[in-house]
């Protein structure tokens, strides 16, 4: 009885989220299918690698299903502020279930080709584009604005536990029994999502409707939302940097296991599951001091941290550094991306986070295409370690520049008061 108690007085005290049963719901449905997620990713990647064996060519994939985010989140955004969350996110993990039967079932007929697997990951990119700021949206509702920021750091700790699971049964799958099944068990995943969201119970924050506003006239006011808060424009700069430079390890990673560590699937799924075991360290020590609030200290060191170690895996050609490289830039990434998400949706009003997180989901995934593609031709013309070693200078010079640009920002509003 006294090890359940404390069991329990250690989740409520540094897992509160967890405490609210709308989020239990959300959380577990999330942590089965992220791992399905996962699971297909690296299925997907090396099919196209295998396939093609053109790293150039999976960079198009990789583009496309970023794609739609990059020109439809800031309408979306609109839409996630205007319906009920819920219902929305009903509908787009129900798409996404729908998308992996069907590459599931190309692959068992042996009638996949490189156009239908384009084709599919731009259907998943319009679902996503809509999925992705609903989800962040959502988490406010189910949680509170007390308990966001731990809410964010534990959907990180789900989002990477999983891509530590995923890829290594998605490559114990493909080795075994066939890249198929990493997309049969991605669909079957989804359904635990959609069976915990229609049991939670949330008070939606739905923006009344307006007849005087249409759509880009919202789209331009929540723009000018941002623009007016310093705290939100630097963030999202920031996010849109590590957008273009840094999130393009579905690309890098894959042809760095092949061409440069001439290595195979299984060592693949164990530099993609170390990424994801630095990142859930690092989100279990976020979640610790989730109360503390977002520091902008934090925020931008992890950057540089993170610019430091793509440095540090470009030069590196041993396996097992890599793996270690890999792991700490994981560590790094959560810092960043929960410190972002969080100091975003605080900052903002209810009836703009649905905006102001497409924006996120803007910079943070749609500038992905823009970012794979110029991984993709540096990687066929020059190898994925200078890639890595191009993204990680590329990064810590733009960082600099920004926190420049920033200062003199803030000392401009300081003079002219």
């Amino acid at each position: 009885m006294n090890i359940a108690v404390s069991a329990k007085r250690f989740v409520n005290n540094n897992f509160h989220a967890l405490t609210h049963k709308n989020y239990r719901y959300f959380w577990f449905g999330q942590c089965v299918s992220l791992i399905g997620t996962w699971t297909q990713n690296i299925g997907q990647s090396w099919l196209v690698l295998s396939i093609t064996g053109s790293p150039f060519l999976l960079g198009v994939v990789a583009a496309m299903q970023f794609l739609p985010i990059t020109f439809f989140s800031l309408f979306a955004g609109v839409l996630t502020d205007k319906f009920p969350k819920k219902k929305i996110l009903i509908f787009t993990q129900s798409v996404s279930m729908v998308l992996a039967f069907t590459l599931s079932a190309l692959v068992f007929t042996n009638t996949l080709k490189f156009e239908y697997i384009l084709a599919l990951a731009l259907c998943l990119g319009f679902c996503n584009t809509l999925d992705m700021p609903t989800r962040q949206a959502f988490n406010v509702e189910i949680v509170g604005k007390e308990d966001l920021m731990n809410a964010i750091t534990l959907n990180s700790a789900t989002f990477n536990l999983a891509r530590i699971i995923g890829p290594a049964i998605g490559a114990m799958l493909m080795g075994y029994l066939g890249a198929g099944w990493c997309f049969l068990l991605n669909g079957f995943s989804f359904m635990t999502v959609i069976y915990g969201l229609i049991h939670i119970e949330s008070t939606n924050y739905v923006r009344k409707k307006s007849s005087e506003k249409g759509i880009l006239k919202e789209i331009l006011d929540g723009l000018k939302y941002i623009k007016n808060k310093p705290v939100l424009l630097e963030t999202l700069i920031l996010v849109s940097i590590m957008g273009i430079f840094v999130f393009n390890y579905n690309v890098l990673i894959p042809v760095f296991t092949k061409n440069i560590l001439h290595m195979e699937e299984k060592t693949y799924g164990i530099l993609l599951s170390s990424l994801g075991a630095g990142s859930l360290f690092g989100a279990l020590i976020m979640s610790l001091k989730s109360r503390n609030g977002p520091n902008k200290f934090l925020m931008i060191g992890s950057s540089i941290g993170i610019g430091i170690m793509l440095i540090f895996t470009g030069i590196s050609n041993i396996y097992y550094l890599t793996a270690i490289s890999l792991a700490i830039t994981g560590i790094f990434n959560i810092f960043f991306s929960t410190t972002a998400n969080t100091t975003l949706q605080l900052n903002s009003k209810d009836e703009y986070r649905g905006r102001i997180m497409s924006v996120y989901s803007l910079v943070s995934a749609g500038l992905v295409p823009l970012g794979s593609l110029l991984s993709g031709l540096v990687a066929e013309k020059y190898g994925a370690d200078t890639c890595f070693i191009l993204s990680g200078i590329s990064t810590i010079i733009l960082l600099l520049l920004l926190v420049s640009w920033s200062r003199l920002r803030e000392k401009s509003i300081l003079t002219s008061e």
